[in-house]
């Protein structure tokens, strides 16, 4: 099972008993048809950084990070379409969609709260809020609503990295941060961003961070 399969199914196992129905049905919607870069990125990570590692044991760790961005990316699109306003109909739609964006968040942190990436979470959640904020004002509202993207990004190297027991370098925060600057409209598929030149590049930042006498041969003189 690829990266994506595995955050993709963790995530709707971590949402299987969300009720009522309708609220569970919205949130199985969008995920099903979600880009699963983020979970994906916190599973390539960890594989980067520890080779050995079993990816599957991660799954929650990979679906706390995909459904702290659905959450986060609902609120966006809520905030920015206003459905309230342009179809005083879908009142109940709306509703239930700002419900299952607290749910999302509410439980993405959940499955973090234990982990070395918790801290990074809710700075991610109060990143979110104040760029919302500034956006009202911005020239370029656009490339502040990227700043979601490449802090979810930053978000799931940390997760990943911390997972194999190391410490993502700001140089490579700064490497996913702008692969999250590298695409035009919606976050493509994990497969179209996770490309092997990138997985190669995370496996040097790995190499880049062993201390230099472990690369040596281990042999005693």
């Amino acid at each position: 099972m690829d990266d994506a399969a595995v955050a993709r199914r963790s995530a709707r196992d971590a949402l299987g008993e969300i009720e009522p129905e309708p609220l569970r049905e919205t949130l199985d919607e969008r995920l099903a048809t979600a880009s699963m870069a983020p979970g994906a990125l916190t599973l390539s990570s960890a594989r980067a950084f520890d080779g050995r590692i079993d990816v599957r044991t991660l799954g929650e760790l990979a679906a706390g990070v995909q459904l702290i961005y659905e959450g986060l990316s609902l609120t966006r699109q809520l905030a920015h379409e206003e459905p309230w306003a342009s179809d005083p109909d879908s009142d109940i739609e709306a509703d239930l969609a700002v419900v299952a964006a607290d749910v999302l968040v509410s439980r993405g942190f959940s499955l973090l709260a234990r982990t070395r990436a918790a801290e990074r979470a809710v700075e991610t959640v109060r990143t979110f809020g104040r760029d919302q904020t500034a956006r009202e004002t911005a020239e370029d509202p656009a490339d502040i609503d990227r700043n979601l993207e490449a802090d979810v990004f930053e978000l799931a190297t940390v997760a990943g990295v911390a997972a194999a027991d190391e410490t993502a370098s700001e140089g490579l925060l700064a490497f996913v941060a702008d692969l999250a600057h590298s695409y035009e409209g919606a976050l493509p598929p994990a497969t179209e961003l996770l490309t092997q030149p990138t997985i190669d590049r995370l496996s040097r930042f790995a190499d880049d961070s062993v201390e230099p006498a472990a690369r040596g041969t281990g042999t005693d003189h």
